[in-house]
């Protein structure tokens, strides 16, 4: 089995050679397929989701965060702060951003909401570089997530049980990937903190992934 740095080095390296073209193209789809999640989870009525800005060859989801908002639903996008911890500021398209002290990201500028805010938040669209049909995600690299992922755990009841004895977090969660980055079940190496990712975000379609175990 490839370790998880093997396997983002050969997805990051795909990722670098995407034309602006495709990239366009992409960013179209995901926010297509995105929209459709958030509405599935909201019954059609305005919500609240946490997201990310895509930087790079990062799948683009700038188009997905500006359909939201024009649907009506209330964005959350992170702020990187010491210790690897996240905090949240609400984005609109018209929001401010600034270079971020701690990562080679852009962040939203306004008022920073710590984890508790979850509790409002109808969905996660978390950033990948692969996940497999087992559940299991590959992110940046940086630590973040997972960190965020454990104090969301902690914070709300329990997510569900999956039939190898994983969790999904207590809140949906969905990862953008590209197509072709979301592989057969047991190819990413689980670690005994990881969570499970419920569904994977693609361009071209939603997919869901290890359903719950009884």
């Amino acid at each position: 089995m490839a370790t998880k740095e093997e396997i983002r080095a050969g997805h990051r390296a795909r990722r670098a050679v995407l034309t602006p073209a495709g990239l366009e193209d992409a960013g179209k789809g995901i926010a297509r397929q995105g929209l459709a999640w958030a509405a599935a989870l909201t019954g059609g009525s305005p919500g609240t989701f946490a997201a990310y800005l895509g930087v790079g060859s990062e799948p683009p989801t700038l188009p997905l965060l500006t359909v939201l908002h024009a649907a009506g639903h209330q964005i959350l996008l992170p702020v990187c702060e010491p210790g690897l911890a996240l905090t949240w500021v609400y984005w609109t398209p018209g929001s401010e951003s600034a270079r971020s002290r701690y990562a080679p990201i852009q962040e939203p500028v306004g008022d920073r909401h710590d984890t508790t805010v979850m509790r409002q938040t109808d969905g996660i669209f978390l950033p990948a570089t692969a996940v497999d049909f087992t559940g299991n995600r590959i992110g940046q690299g940086g630590g973040y997530y997972d960190k965020f992922l454990a104090a969301v755990a902690a914070l709300l009841p329990a997510g569900s049980s999956t039939s190898d004895g994983g969790l999904f977090p207590p809140v949906p969660t969905i990862a953008v990937v590209y197509d072709g980055e979301v592989l057969p079940a047991g190819s990413i190496p689980a670690e005994p903190f990881d969570r499970k990712v419920a569904a994977a975000l693609t361009p071209t379609g939603l997919l869901s992934l290890q359903r719950s175990g009884t």
